[in-house]
């Protein structure tokens, strides 16, 4: 199906187009002009802007599904479809610290049918942990940390069918340099965090090829005055990404404000780490083997009061983003479409609207309300006046 779409802005890599008409063509974007086409259809969206699908490159369930319940046909159902109503149409089904067993399953499962996808498409699979260290374990496990091996890891990756995407670990860790050369030499984006690094630890990391920071300021070691720490790592260490939950209970509004200071827009990227109970009710949950209290808009462990995960949206990750002051709407979408797209190599596959690309977008109010959902130029989730989907 051919047609095109009329809005009042069009969200490019590093540009916002004016009102004008998006061509869609066999599910693909066409290009932009300004003038009305002398035929075809058009959609009118007039009064509306349209962006690229958003890109979540670290969540860990939604809609009552967890990566961890080796539940592949929820992942491919229930959760990725869930996630077309946040706005999200590329993400990275994300796994938690384990059992090696239990690891290798849920990677040979979404190795094998992660192109079934009913909704928002898997681009790959990230592991967060279990190479990491106690001290900041937050909702991990400290049962299954230890040390890299590139050995099990290949085992995985094996099992996955290449499809593991992006792996996170803490770099004091022994072998941590050989297994952060080896996977990155292997297209494998490699992330530092659950740590109690030094700088200097970090930054051998960094230097061995890891370029992603796991959820800015949560789960490491934090700067003083005598120790940079990892916080002090993420600040300083150049073409290096940093995860950020925006959902104002993970980080405080100013320390986002800081880590743009310090990083520069580009090298930021929104994700929500979302678990089980992302767009359900408050209530008991479960996450890994920890039972976990979500209410008050947050996902809290029962033992300790502790932050496991999130409940939040990416679409309202973006919309915090403006009215905290952090960003304009353009540059709030830029950090939850291109720039995770490109924290992991995948800005060829989502992220951007270009000619050629598949036609994964959203239309927005101009207060960042989600209208619609795009996926392959089919309209896939339509918000009514109740806020429910048509």
């Amino acid at each position: 199906m051919n047609y095109y779409i009329q809005a009042d802005a069009f969200f490019y890599p590093y540009e916002k187009k004016g009102a004008g008409f998006l061509e869609i063509r066999d599910g693909r974007f066409g290009k932009w002009q300004a003038q009305r086409p002398e035929s075809g259809e058009i959609r009118d969206y007039r009064g509306y802007w349209v962006s690229p699908g958003l890109v979540d490159t670290h969540i860990h369930g939604f809609a009552g599904v967890d990566v961890m319940d080796k539940d592949i046909d929820g992942i491919l159902t229930t959760m990725s479809e869930g996630l077309l109503r946040t706005g999200v149409t590329s993400f990275l089904p994300t796994t938690l610290t384990a059992d090696t067993g239990d690891l290798r399953q849920v990677a040979e499962q979404i190795g094998a049918r992660y192109q079934e996808a009913k909704g928002a498409k898997i681009q790959g699979i990230y592991f967060e942990g279990p190479y990491f260290t106690e001290e900041f374990k937050g909702a991990q496990n400290p049962a299954y940390m230890k040390d890299p091996s590139l050995e099990e890891f290949h085992d995985w990756q094996q099992a996955a069918q290449g499809q593991i995407k992006k792996i996170a670990l803490a770099p004091e860790r022994d072998g941590v340099e050989e297994f952060v050369k080896t996977l990155t030499q292997e297209g494998v984006t490699v992330a530092l965090g659950h740590s109690n690094a030094t700088f200097d630890q970090a930054r051998a990391a960094v230097q061995a090829g890891a370029s992603v920071w796991v959820h800015a300021y949560n789960g490491m070691r934090g700067l003083t005055h005598r120790e940079l720490g990892m916080v002090g790592a993420m600040y300083q260490l150049p073409h290096t990404f940093a995860e950020l939950i925006c959902d104002g209970h993970h980080v405080h509004p100013g320390a986002c404000q800081i880590l743009l200071d310090q990083k520069g827009l580009d090298q930021v990227a929104l994700i929500t780490d979302c678990m089980r109970a992302g767009g359900m009710p408050d209530g008991d949950y479960q996450l890994g083997d920890f039972p976990v209290l979500v209410n008050e808009g947050t996902a809290r462990l029962k033992d300790s009061g502790s932050l496991a995960g999130s409940i939040l949206q990416l679409k309202d990750g973006v919309k915090n983003v403006v009215e905290w002051g952090l960003g304009n709407p353009e540059e709030a979408l830029r950090m939850a479409t291109l720039n995770p797209a490109l924290s992991v190599g995948l800005e060829d596959d989502c992220g951007q609207i270009r000619p050629g690309a598949a036609a994964d977008f959203l239309i927005w109010t101009p207060q960042l309300d989600l209208q619609a959902t795009y996926l392959n130029g089919q309209l896939r989730f339509q918000a009514t006046s109740e806020g429910k989907v048509e």
